[in-house]
């Protein structure tokens, strides 16, 4: 399995802010695409950008898709400015972000399109703090460090892809998968995470 891809992420953040009008809080943008990776993990055996998660205080982030859509982040090297800034448009107090072109689909995968839009369609109605706090705070890859969190013992711990397998507290898009379906999708990615390891 190849490791993360910052074209594709452009394009994920670039396909919701389009979703929402063209202008997104990053945070909602951040919180849609860990919900993407996490269903198309589940359903395909495979994540759609193989971002690195940190659990944080307000849930779940995937940390190179969250620098792609920040102004002036250190972290991104010029390639990857270069693209972004075709895309979309960071505003400079970090809180949101707007599209500048259509969404370059050839970067993704029909299943990629169908499980963005279905996330799309299942949780755009939430603002980012319910997404934050409503929603990721029910999902077992958040809980299992809820508690460090709560503590400040850090303010980010890894988060495990295993732990996308599990099924969140009372969210009927989640747990709608059988479990014979969720045991197949997770020797997929087993067996390609250890082709490319």
């Amino acid at each position: 399995m190849e490791g993360f891809n910052y074209k594709k992420a452009i394009q994920a953040l670039n396909f919701f802010a389009i979703n929402e009008g063209g202008n997104i809080n990053k945070m909602k943008a951040i919180k849609l695409i860990w919900l993407s990776e996490r269903a198309h993990l589940r359903q395909y055996g495979r994540p759609i950008l193989m971002d690195t998660y940190y659990a944080m205080k307000l849930g779940p982030v995937p940390s190179k898709t969250k620098d792609l859509c920040e102004c002036d982040n250190t972290f991104l090297d010029d390639v990857e400015k270069e693209e972004r800034n075709k895309y979309i448009n960071p505003h400079h107090d970090n809180m949101n972000f707007e599209s500048l072109n259509e969404v370059d689909e050839s970067v993704f995968s029909k299943t990629d399109i169908e499980i963005m839009m279905d996330i799309y369609n299942n949780y755009g109605e939430y603002s980012e703090f319910e997404l934050s706090n409503n929603i990721s705070h029910k999902f077992p890859e958040w809980k299992r460090w809820k508690e460090k969190l709560n503590k400040k013992e850090r303010t980010r711990f890894n988060i495990d892809y295993a732990d996308f397998f599990e099924n969140p507290d009372n969210d009927n898009y989640f747990n709608k998968i059988s479990t014979e379906h969720l045991e197949i999708s997770k020797s997929i990615f087993k067996e390609n995470s250890r082709e490319h390891s």
